[in-house]
């Protein structure tokens, strides 16, 4: 099968492509603003500028996509919660010095060293705990906990929701099929219009341009160190992703550019969305699969998807109607999420072809998961580690520290 090379699509396709790209993103990508408080217009806009960082690092030889990630949704909830949206960005910041980090060391001793530190048995279960950490979270705002909403009325939007989305994953076609959680959006938001729910008065009173709410950065050490550990897992998932495009476009991507350049664009990314405000980014599975469906192999559609990502930031009745979709359609949405989270951790556990019955597996797995379902923290020096952070510390010293099986041959 020929493959769309650059110089047969014409700028104006090109641009069109682009929209289309940003659509297939667009449902997760104001998924998590919406759901962690942050606001859905700077979200857009640090998607943007995040994919032509990633471009820029990269010499604009990939195409792939930058968005919200869903990893740091619960550690965004808690951050805010606890030291407000200021000090939460400037510890989202400083994630990006961890993909410096193991840029550097790839860059050092090359993707192997990835593997060493980072095997499936640490990654695997950390994973699992920040879906499964955030399932309370999800049931909470489908059944309207804390909200204004009659349960009745909650519970029938969000199982419509929910099931809407599954139907569309399981049974659509084509591009369809990529874009379940914008069809399930959808259909929940007109029934909340037909129930009543919604007050579409903010939607008409908002500009049509206005500027994304930009937050500084504010340094806390305590936030530093309780996020720092977190983006381990979305890092080594970025290989991944990267392995997917590859083998998607049918050029290994891990040699040129180089992983150590694809990661330190995803990390510049990160910081630099924070900087502003907006959720840490990482690369989109969804985009991925879009480029598979449609051939288009031209990085200058990310460009262009980034471009509209940029330019829509800009609109404030776009914002106002994100901010105007129902908490109860969103919880209907992340019982889907979060638990395909939890089930990325489990395929890594399977893919890595782990042994769960061999002793010093059965070991990382069984104190990650007590730890993160059981809520376990660490005081240090008057400062807590809890949480993914501490799961994902844990299952490093543990992997490091406890002798592989005899029998097992790295």
């Amino acid at each position: 099968m020929t493959t769309q090379t650059e110089e047969k699509q014409s700028a104006a396709k090109q641009v069109f492509v682009g929209l289309q790209m940003l659509f297939v993103a667009f449902g997760a990508l104001v998924l998590v603003p919406l759901i962690t408080g942050l606001d859905a217009n700077t979200a857009l806009l640090t998607a943007g500028v995040g994919t032509l960082l990633f471009q820029l690092c990269t010499g604009k030889q990939v195409p792939i996509f930058l968005a919200s990630s869903f990893a740091f949704i619960a550690p965004i909830q808690y951050g805010v919660q606890t030291w407000g949206i200021s000090v939460t960005m400037g510890g989202l910041a400083c994630t990006g010095l961890v993909y410096l980090a193991l840029s550097t060391l790839v860059k050092l001793r090359g993707v192997a060293a990835l593997e060493r530190i980072f095997p499936p048995v640490v990654v695997g279960p950390v994973i699992i705990i920040i879906g499964m950490g955030l399932a309370p979270v999800a049931v909470d705002m489908a059944v309207g906990k804390g909200s204004a909403y009659a349960y009745n009325d909650a519970v029938l939007v969000s199982l419509v929701t929910l099931l809407t989305t599954l139907l569309v994953a399981v049974f659509g076609k084509g591009m369809m099929k990529l874009i379940p959680i914008m069809f399930g959006i959808a259909v929940g938001y007109v029934l909340c219009l037909f129930l009543g729910l919604i007050d579409f008065q903010k939607v008409i009173d908002a500009p049509w341009f206005s500027l994304p709410n930009i937050t500084a950065p504010e340094f806390k050490l305590e936030a530093i160190l309780y996020l720092l550990p977190i983006a381990i897992a979305p890092a080594v998932e970025h290989v991944g992703g990267i392995m997917a495009i590859s083998s998607v476009t049918g050029k290994d991507f891990l040699k040129k550019p180089g992983l150590h350049r694809t990661l330190l664009g995803d990390g510049l990314a990160t910081t630099a969305a924070s900087m502003l405000g907006g959720p840490p980014n990482t690369t989109y599975a969804e985009v991925t699969g879009a480029v598979m469906l449609t051939r288009n192999f031209n990085p200058n559609i990310m460009t262009w998807a980034a471009i509209w990502a940029i330019a829509i930031s800009f609109c404030g009745k776009v914002g106002a109607f994100l901010a105007s979709i129902p908490t109860i359609v969103m919880g209907g949405i992340m019982m889907l999420v979060f638990g395909s989270i939890a089930v990325v951790g489990m395929s890594t556990l399977i893919r890595g072809k782990v042994d769960v019955t061999e002793a010093r597996n059965l070991c990382i797995i069984s104190v990650v998961m007590t730890f993160g379902i059981g809520g376990m923290f660490v005081d240090v020096g008057g400062m807590s580690i809890k949480g993914i952070s501490l799961c994902a510390i844990v299952a490093i010293i543990l992997n490091l520290i406890l002798p592989k099986a005899e029998n097992k041959i790295d």
